[in-house]
C-alpha cells in the first residue's frame, strides 16, 4: 500500500493555493485554501486543501479559534504538529489584533475601545476583567489584566486595579471586561463593581470613563446606558 500523502503539489498549477496567493494576494484565497497553505499536507485520500474544507465545515473560523490543541487533534488528518501550527497562527492574528501601534492609540468613544480588544476577548473562554489606562489626553499607556474568572464571572478587587494604575501614572481608565456567553448586558454584579469604583476613581483623582463589556462582536457601555 501506498502511504505517500497526497500534496498540494500534486493539484495542478492552477488550483494551488500558494501559487493562486501570488497571483491574487492573501485576500483572494478562501478560508480554505489559507488554511491549507498552513496544513501543507493531506492525507493518503485527500489533498491538504480537501482536508481544510472538511476541518472548516465542523466549525469554521470559529471552531479553529475556540479549539484546543486537543480537540484538533482528534480529527482525521490533524496530528499534534499541525494542530499547533492551526493554534500558533490562530494566536499570532489575537496578537496582531491587539497590538497597539508605535503612535499612541486615542480613545474618543466606546467604538474605539471595541476596535481595539474585541478580536482578542471576543473568543476568551473565562471571563477576564482589564483595565485601559489612559493620559490626560486619552492616549492608551497600557491594558491591564486585573484577574480571571470562572466561565461566568471574574472577581474584582478595586486595589489591585488601581495598584496597576497608579504604578502607569494613569489619569484616567476604561474598565473592560469579557462574557463568555457572548450577550454584553450587564448584570447587577457589574453595576454594582462599575459603582464601587468610580467612586473610588474619584478619590483617587483617576477618572472612570465609562466600563465596556465585551460579547461575541458586540459589546455594551455602561456609559452609554446611564450606569457611569
Amino acid at each position: 500500500m501506498n502511504d505517500e500523502r497526497l500534496r498540494i503539489t500534486d493539484l495542478p498549477q492552477e488550483l494551488r493555493p500558494r501559487e493562486r496567493m501570488v497571483q491574487a494576494g492573501p485576500q483572494g484565497l478562501s478560508n480554505g485554501e489559507l488554511l491549507a497553505i498552513l496544513l501543507r499536507t493531506g492525507t493518503r485520500q485527500e489533498t491538504a486543501v480537501d482536508l481544510a474544507h472538511r476541518i472548516l465545515h465542523s466549525g469554521g473560523l470559529r471552531f479553529l479559534a475556540e479549539a484546543s490543541i486537543d480537540d484538533l487533534s482528534t480529527i482525521k488528518g490533524l496530528g499534534l504538529a499541525k494542530s499547533a501550527q492551526i493554534k500558533s497562527a490562530v494566536e499570532l492574528g489575537r496578537r496582531i489584533a491587539a497590538s497597539t501601534p508605535e503612535t499612541k492609540t486615542i480613545i474618543r468613544s466606546p467604538e474605539d475601545v471595541s476596535r481595539l480588544v474585541m478580536e482578542e476577548m471576543r473568543f476568551l473562554d473565562k471571563e477576564v476583567f482589564r483595565a485601559l489606562a489612559l493620559n490626560t489626553k486619552n492616549h492608551v499607556l497600557s491594558i491591564e489584566d486585573i484577574s480571571v474568572g470562572s466561565l461566568s464571572s471574574a472577581i474584582v478587587h478595586p486595589r489591585e486595579l488601581f495598584k496597576a494604575l497608579i504604578r502607569k501614572s494613569a489619569a484616567a481608565v476604561v474598565l473592560l471586561h469579557n462574557h463568555p456567553s457572548g450577550d454584553p448586558t450587564p448584570s447587577r454584579e457589574d453595576r454594582e463593581i462599575t459603582r464601587r469604583i468610580v467612586e473610588g476613581g474619584r478619590i483617587l483623582g483617576i477618572e472612570v470613563l465609562d466600563h465596556i463589556i465585551i460579547g461575541d462582536n458586540r459589546y455594551a457601555s455602561l456609559k452609554e446606558l446611564g450606569y457611569i
